[in-house]
């Protein structure tokens, strides 16, 4: 739009000071709520962000916590995380671009007019686990979650015995935090073997050197098949001498009842 060229200085702040201030209220609403201030059954979060860093975008909607839809800036079309959730709802591409525009513009304009101190970089926290138990031989995904992390740009690969891992790769968006923060999952589909190791790195500008968090599977202790015949040979073996033992008793009571010696006075 050639009228953007044309706001006046004064409007222009105008502008950028009321979205600071709304962002503020945001804020201020899910610290309260965070803090139990504030109770609701359901919370919905539209997240988006521009920066000078790839990706220079995001623009996504979560219900709850789960992620339902975002914008592909690239195509320009709504991406949902799960196809029914198109039919539930509906959303137009277009306004989550008109959004980002608007947000790219008053960044830019930031840069070159406002002084303004680089926010601090703040490093991750990486965790790796299965999604499902571990049983050799049996298809899984390992998941690599990190988390804490400002600003969103990170590098992450997957390495299998020192060796990077393209294929069976995924991972999520950027996921907001309620202390302005993200989090972000890193998907890798796997069979778990007893010889294979797996890293997750992750690259940071937070970090001073590459994060490697370290998984592999650990294998089962087998019980010696003979042992497990003698167990379970001494366990029937002490099933019976209880049956005999408490059959004993039982004899015993009844004949020590029955014998008129062992009565006492009418």
């Amino acid at each position: 739009d050639h009228r953007s060229h044309h706001v006046r200085p004064e409007k222009r702040m105008f502008q950028i000071k009321d979205m600071i201030l709304r962002a503020l209220a945001l804020a201020c609403l899910l610290s309260a709520q965070r803090a139990g201030a504030i109770k609701a059954d359901h919370v919905s979060t539209f997240a988006m962000f521009t920066q000078t860093h790839v990706p220079s975008g995001e623009y996504m909607f979560e219900f709850d916590e789960d992620e339902m839809f975002s914008v592909n800036l690239d195509k320009k079309e709504t991406v949902w995380h799960l196809p029914e959730f198109g039919k539930a709802i509906y959303f137009d591409a277009e306004a989550g671009l008109s959004y980002m525009a608007r947000m790219e513009s008053n960044l830019k304009y930031g840069i070159q007019h406002l002084n303004y101190t680089q926010a601090t970089n703040d490093a991750p926290e990486v965790t790796v686990f299965p999604k499902e138990p571990v049983e050799l031989g049996q298809p899984n995904t390992l998941i690599c979650h990190i988390d804490k992390f400002f600003p969103p740009v990170l590098n992450v690969t997957w390495l299998r015995n020192g060796q990077t891992v393209i294929e069976g790769v995924g991972e999520s968006l950027f996921l907001p935090r309620t202390d302005y923060k993200f989090y972000k999952f890193h998907y890798l589909t796997f069979l778990p073997s007893a010889e294979d190791v797996y890293d997750c790195k992750v690259e940071h500008w937070g970090l001073e050197e590459p994060l490697l968090k370290h998984w592999e599977a650990q294998e089962p202790i087998q019980v010696p098949e003979t042992t497990e015949t003698v167990v379970c040979a001494l366990g029937l073996a002490v099933g019976l001498v209880n049956i005999i033992a408490g059959t004993v008793l039982i004899i015993k009571a009844l004949h020590s009842s029955s014998d008129p010696r062992d009565r006492g006075p009418l």
